[in-house]
């Protein structure tokens, strides 16, 4: 197994008139296997511990500053978390008519937290994460993805299983469900949510009119099948409406997938009420694209605050290269307990 973080000294160069000295430490990640690696100078080690579930680091390279790494993965960095976070969160709560209870499983880092709290409607923002550790260390470290989310009275975090917490009937139901979960690596703690059995139950916990989204894993032209393809063909399963989309993450060194899902029920008054009627082209059409810009000026409380997403960037997120749509359609796989998906 390669180590997370590798040290690598730069290989000798021939003597020249001037030369260059080099840094000797490199983090290298591989996004396929035995195939491609991206290679970041690396400036600092802050933490390097082992919770009870995972290998927990928060590292600095050059190119993309402060960064968590989870079992050799990167789950966000200073310089581009911004793109993940608001990619993840802002369709599914413009698309909503009146979020006021949101569920977040996972979001160790809070910044998931810190955008869905940005909605002036949103009344409590229930966020359960497995590891504690990774709380700690982000709260400690990571004050950026923070930004103060932790003190709003509107949150409620929670140390524990998120799957455990929907299950208990006490736990109520949500208006939007944010699942900012681990990559379903093989042994890894969140494989278990994304399968057809979680998402029927994700599916139980919402209000009339509710909507899920997921990160979905990598989405890029040349490892759109790993999981992303599988995790969306799973939710059509289970949701009426599934809406595939990615952007362009560059810490994470490749293109990034996520799924919209939702029940449309034309015959349930309370869903129309609850979530108003649905824009003619769905998530995707000029109905609901051309109001993003004049909902989030209405809904956050400081619109100008995001760095990455409005109308055009919806676009964008929802305009997939060809092979990606054909790699959507031609899915079979559906994620079971049984059947499970990994990525690498």
């Amino acid at each position: 197994a390669i180590d997370p973080v590798t040290t690598t000294m730069a290989p000798p160069t021939e003597p020249t008139t001037q030369p260059k000295m080099t840094s000797a430490f490199w983090f290298d990640e591989e996004i396929a296997e035995d195939a491609l690696t991206i290679r970041m100078r690396l400036k600092s080690i802050a933490v390097d511990v082992a919770s009870a579930f995972q290998r927990v680091q928060v590292i600095e390279t050059t190119p993309f500053g402060k960064t968590l790494v989870l079992d050799g993965k990167t789950q966000s960095a200073l310089g581009d978390e911004y793109i993940y976070h608001e990619t993840l969160v802002h369709p599914a709560l413009t698309w909503h008519r009146d979020p006021r209870r949101v569920y977040i499983g996972g979001g160790g880092e809070l910044a998931t937290a810190r955008e869905c709290l940005r909605h002036k409607s949103v009344e409590e923002v229930v966020m359960v994460d497995l590891d504690g550790t990774v709380v700690d260390v982000c709260k400690e470290h990571l004050p950026e993805w923070n930004a103060g989310s932790t003190d709003d009275p509107r949150l409620k975090l929670e140390i524990g299983d998120a799957r455990a917490y929907l299950i208990d009937d006490a736990s109520g139901t949500f208006d939007v469900i944010v699942l900012d979960i681990s990559d379903p690596i093989e042994a890894g703690p969140a494989v278990h949510l994304y399968t057809r059995d979680f998402y029927e139950l994700v599916k139980r916990k919402l209000r009339p009119g509710g909507v899920v989204v997921t990160q979905a894993g990598p989405g890029g032209v040349f490892n759109y099948g790993e999981c992303f393809t599988a995790i969306h063909n799973t939710l059509c399963s289970s949701f009426s409406r599934v809406y595939a989309y990615t952007t362009a993450i560059p810490s994470f060194g490749s293109e990034w997938g996520f799924c919209l899902a939702y029940d449309d029920d034309d015959d349930d008054e309370a869903a129309s009420s609850r979530r108003g009627s649905f824009p003619e082209g769905g998530i995707r059409g000029a109905a609901h694209v051309d109001a993003i810009d004049a909902m989030l000026a209405a809904r956050l409380k400081q619109p100008t605050v995001l760095r990455h997403y409005d109308a055009e960037t919806h676009r964008r997120l929802f305009s997939l290269p060809k092979v990606v749509r054909v790699g959507l359609e031609q899915e079979t796989r559906v994620i079971t307990e049984e059947n499970p998906v990994f990525m690498y």
